[in-house]
């Protein structure tokens, strides 16, 4: 799940693969703003068949918080 989720950082927000780790925090480390997190989750939903609800988005700082939940709630 978490190499799923770092190829589509690197591809779809031409972020640094050596840059994501699970404990990097999205916005701090990551550089990720509140429009490209949407498109990380609507890249989401498609590639993994689930909708997040907005509650769930808040909680995601770093990208290990993404894998759980992918992880949690992926068909």
């Amino acid at each position: 799940m978490f190499e799923k989720l770092k190829n589509i950082l690197v591809e779809e927000l031409s972020l640094n693969p050596d840059d994501i780790t699970m404990n990097a925090e999205l916005a701090n480390d990551l550089g990720v703003n509140s429009l490209e997190l949407a498109d990380l989750v609507l890249l989401c939903e498609d590639e993994f068949g689930l909708e997040f609800s907005e509650d769930d988005i808040h909680k995601f700082i770093t990208v290990g918080d993404v894998v759980e939940y992918l992880e949690a709630n992926a068909q």
